[in-house]
């Protein structure tokens, strides 16, 4: 027997069909709410609207559980890597060997960028913000291949494996490019036969007839930052991704407004606040502990930032898997930076003090990227873009579950009116 809901109103009642998902999550169906009773539900940032029916990544935050299509992000952290990860948040399913190497290809195919688009980097004014240099250059994309951005529906599903392949390689050359062109250095061609974040990291670094070798460990560890933020459900810039998708623009220009959104601080800026955090503590003497008791005397104005998570309320399973490998690449690398330790010095506090551990302030998935990408070289402004290298798969594989539903409706939210009531025009003479 199926559930309801039921809604009185104005000496009426209405009933509204209840749905469950696969996860035993359920939802109240208010397709008709508007047309039956005239009401709207009001939501102010969709914090409990479901705006879709995905089957691409679950989030359970009281639990600490992300699976994406199913499999936990412990066991892919463990055993698979970015790229094959990235294949499954697209497609559903983990790839055969065939199928893997065949998108591995396309990817590493694809490195390169033209030669006319190569040029434009050169014309945006020198300290321009890589995030705005990214956002533009994914839009071109559909100019130099606009047989993968046609905007007819059919079409650009059809182009889909070229097209995600595409643009997962493509990101990574363009924000290459964009810090190269933000800090005045010239441009390095991607390297033949070498893997995806080796040859970021190469495009980032290497100087002209001088290639920058990392150790293993900075690859894996960027490999890892990257799977880990493949996708998160609805957030800001997927559901954002998912709205001009549903107009029926192409992915390019769809993940172009996905750049944009994550570029808000409230939305990609996390890592960055941890670091701005321990720039200032240090600049200011501290070795963390005067810090922590501001921060816990709650007059302050101080807060631990890249601690606690608005989805999880117990703790970050992503972080528990970088905090590690972060540890590992410091010992590593044999990094000396005082805003390292107080990073230390705040995670060891945080987790043992009892007033951070009742509040449930552990450490974010944020706390630890940040950390890695400052240890690995990544300057502040970078750190969003880097966000956006790993959240492309989430992004492609949203917009293509938009763009393959028949019956799927453009999107448009509802608005409660709180301006002026109708008046008539005044003649300009007549203002006061």
């Amino acid at each position: 027997m199926s559930q309801e809901a039921t809604l009185s109103f104005d000496d009426k009642t209405y009933k509204f069909p209840i749905f469950e998902g696969t996860e035993k999550e359920r939802a109240i169906d208010f397709t008709k709410l508007r047309s039956e009773t005239g009401l709207i539900s009001y939501d102010e940032g969709f914090g409990n609207t479901g705006s879709c029916q995905s089957k691409i990544t679950f989030i359970d935050g009281e639990k600490g559980i992300l699976r994406y299509g199913g499999i936990s992000i412990e066991e892919l952290a463990e055993k698979s890597n970015f790229l094959e990860s990235s294949y499954l948040v697209m497609y559903g399913k983990l790839p055969t060997q065939t199928e893997l190497d065949l998108f591995s290809d396309r990817v590493a195919e694809n490195a390169s960028i033209d030669e006319r688009m190569r040029s434009m980097f050169s014309n945006y004014p020198s300290k321009s913000h890589p995030m705005a240099i990214l956002s533009s250059m994914m839009s071109s994309l559909a100019c130099y291949s606009p047989e993968l951005a046609t905007n007819d529906r059919a079409a650009d599903l059809e182009g889909f494996d070229e097209a995600a392949a595409y643009a997962i390689s493509k990101v990574r050359t363009i924000a290459a490019a964009a810090y190269r062109a933000s800090n005045g250095l010239p441009m390095i061609y991607p390297k033949p036969g070498v893997g995806y974040c080796d040859n970021f990291l190469h495009m980032m670094f290497s100087e002209p007839y001088n290639d920058f070798e990392p150790i293993p460990e900075v690859a894996k560890a960027l490999n890892l930052m990257l799977l880990l933020h493949a996708d998160h459900e609805q957030n800001c810039s997927t559901s954002t991704v998912r709205m001009v998708g549903s107009g029926g623009a192409n992915l390019f220009a769809s993940v172009s407004a996905g750049v944009g959104a994550l570029w808000g601080p409230s939305h990609g800026g996390a890592n960055m606040a941890v670091i701005q955090m321990l720039e200032e503590i240090h600049a200011s003497g501290d070795d963390g502990s005067k810090f922590i008791e501001d921060a816990k005397s709650g007059k302050s104005g101080k807060r631990l930032m890249g601690f606690g998570h608005r989805v999880y309320k117990n703790f970050d399973p992503r972080a528990k898997i970088i905090g590690s490998v972060c540890e590992d690449l410091l010992n590593k690398m044999g990094v000396s930076d005082p805003c390292l330790d107080i990073a230390r010095k705040l995670e060891q506090s945080a987790l043992a003090d009892d007033y951070f551990v009742q509040r449930k302030l552990y450490p974010n998935v944020d706390f630890y990227s940040g950390i890695v990408m400052r240890a690995i070289g990544i300057p502040l402004n970078m750190f969003t873009v880097m966000f956006a290298i790993g959240r492309m798969p989430g992004w492609l594989a949203n917009w293509k579950e938009v763009a393959s539903n028949p019956k799927g409706r453009i999107s448009r939210p509802r608005q409660v009116y709180q301006g002026a009531t109708q008046y008539a025009y005044t003649p300009i003479e007549e203002r006061a």
